[in-house]
């Protein structure tokens, strides 16, 4: 299938590696130019440099956070009118919830949902302009199954997710989406630390940890961050106008739940 967006220019927030990094890839092979950005400027230029070798588009680096205010300045200064947007951050520490300190609440926060709406709020009216936007928040399979020892990233997430559902019907009349990808369990450095740090007391390798979590799975496997690539690369396509403001789970099936 045709995705219609060959010549499009994307933003792709964290894409040096794992889910950025496929939803940047899946995107390139679509013919659509890229900003990528990241924290690791040696990481960032090596994987600019193996798209552009792979997909024969566009990719310009803006090295930084964007978490923070001069992170956010450098991307939308690299690409200040972007027809996609992939949200992306790194989540908060995992541990007691009990044990955080108002610092950390307001970081995750400022993390996990106050820089998405910076940065959407920069570019959506000129996609409005323009009539054409899509914009994807990675978020987490936690929005809808929380889980304790997570709980900063959960109550970060859920924020940015009541947040562009309220916005979303303002912009989709003019062909903008917003689209969360809410992913559990892909083959990703963050997963193999977080079941490291949850499984720490169990006496069993890491690489045991990840069979058994994988084996939980109705999946009986881990995503593959290229799948989770390729719908994000649908969402972001001119097929996808019609859907905007939801919650798509990328979870090989754990979720018990109809809706």
């Amino acid at each position: 299938m045709d995705l219609g967006i060959n010549g499009r220019t994307a933003v792709v927030c964290a894409a040096s590696k794992g889910l950025g990094r496929a939803c940047a890839e899946a995107l390139a092979a679509e013919g659509v130019n890229l900003v990528i950005t990241a924290r690791n400027a040696e990481l960032l230029e090596q994987t600019a440099a193996e798209i552009r070798q792979r997909f024969s588009v566009t990719v310009a680096t803006a090295p930084g956070d964007v978490t923070t205010e001069s992170g956010r300045a450098a991307a939308l200064e690299a690409c200040p009118a972007p027809d996609i947007l992939i949200n992306n951050a790194g989540g908060p520490p995992v541990g007691d919830w009990r044990t955080f300190e108002r610092d950390q609440w307001l970081g995750a926060t400022d993390s996990n949902m106050v820089a998405a709406i910076m940065l959407i709020r920069a570019v959506i009216d000129g996609m409005a302009e323009r009539k054409f936007g899509r914009i994807i928040n990675i978020t987490s399979a936690l929005v809808k199954q929380p889980h304790a020892a997570l709980s900063l990233s959960v109550a970060a997430r859920l924020g940015l997710t009541g947040f562009t559902k309220a916005i979303a019907a303002q912009y989709v009349g003019a062909n903008v989406t917003i689209n969360s990808l809410l992913p559990e369990q892909f083959e990703t450095d963050r997963l193999r630390s977080n079941i490291q740090k949850l499984t720490a007391k169990s006496g069993r390798t890491l690489d045991e940890e990840i069979a058994a979590a994988a084996a939980s799975s109705p999946a009986k496997r881990m995503g593959r961050v290229e799948e989770f690539g390729a719908v994000c690369a649908f969402y972001c396509s001119a097929h996808a106008g019609y859907l905007t403001g939801q919650n798509v789970m990328l979870d090989g099936g754990r979720y018990p739940a109809v809706f």
